[in-house]
């Protein structure tokens, strides 16, 4: 689909008051350099209403299938793959589970969840402009042939490592989790809000390393609850294991609809 974007469901608006630190807000920038036309705004609206169309079929076939889906995002490193990782080797033989991985390049990734009894599609997005920065709806569409939906509960697709792209395209899915690592600095929800905005739930990963880091855990939640004041937040640590059995658990209250 190409690299154009929506930000919060609509166009980007401009020639809006911002509203600075000293009044008691945050400076939200200086947008004058972004610019939006009338071609740009039908390019857009055509792009994503092909996406659109195309997510509510995919939804369709989950829903005919019986199968959730969650779309798992994060910043590249944050750790979706080790926590997907243990994940399937938890719920291996308790929930039947696909993945759909999606990458730049490579199968690297795909390749470390082989072996737990999932079902893996991988979709790399290198014929894009130089590598699409996100997986959008005729991605995973392109995927579906490859997973035996109607032998799985559960599906979790596994979008591309960026921060802001993939909560701009919905796929289909019934919820959508996001992977924030702690060595990311406190300020991310207040940069990014787009995507903490459109999770259902944030991990809040390698909690581990608090102890090593200039990290204010209550700053970064204040910033949270400035942008998504209902997300659901699990801490999390892959290495110690701590936080992996109550996001094991809200994958299978999302998959039974609880």
């Amino acid at each position: 689909m190409g690299r154009f974007h929506q930000h919060d469901g609509h166009e980007h608006e401009h020639g809006h008051g911002h509203t600075t630190a000293a009044g008691g807000g945050h400076d939200l920038g200086d947008h004058s350099g972004y610019q939006t036309g009338a071609e740009r705004v039908d390019v857009l609206e055509r792009i994503f209403g092909e996406n659109e169309r195309t997510a509510a079929g995919n939804r369709a076939d989950f829903d005919a299938a019986g199968v959730t889906v969650v779309n798992l995002m994060s910043s590249p490193g944050a750790g979706k793959t080790s926590l997907l990782r243990e994940t399937l080797r938890r719920l291996q033989g308790r929930v039947r589970v696909g993945v759909i991985e999606g990458d730049i390049e490579t199968s690297l990734d795909a390749d470390r969840l082989r072996g737990f009894g999932a079902a893996v599609a991988l979709v790399n997005t290198g014929d894009g402009f130089g590598g699409e920065c996100h997986l959008d709806a005729p991605m995973v569409r392109s995927a579906l042939p490859r997973l035996p939906l109607d032998e799985l509960d559960l599906v979790v697709i596994e979008n591309v490592g960026n921060l802001v792209c993939p909560a701009e395209f919905e796929v289909g899915e019934h919820a959508r989790a996001m992977v924030y690592s702690v060595t990311e600095g406190e300020e991310k929800p207040l940069k990014y809000p787009v995507m903490f905005r459109t999770a259902d739930l944030v991990i809040v990963n390698k909690i581990d390393l608090l102890p090593y880091l200039d990290f204010d855990l209550d700053e970064f939640y204040a910033n949270l609850r400035a942008v998504n004041p209902a997300a659901t937040v699990i801490e999390t640590s892959v290495k110690n294991g701590e936080g992996v059995a109550e996001w094991c658990a809200w994958l299978t209250d999302v998959k039974s609809g609880t």
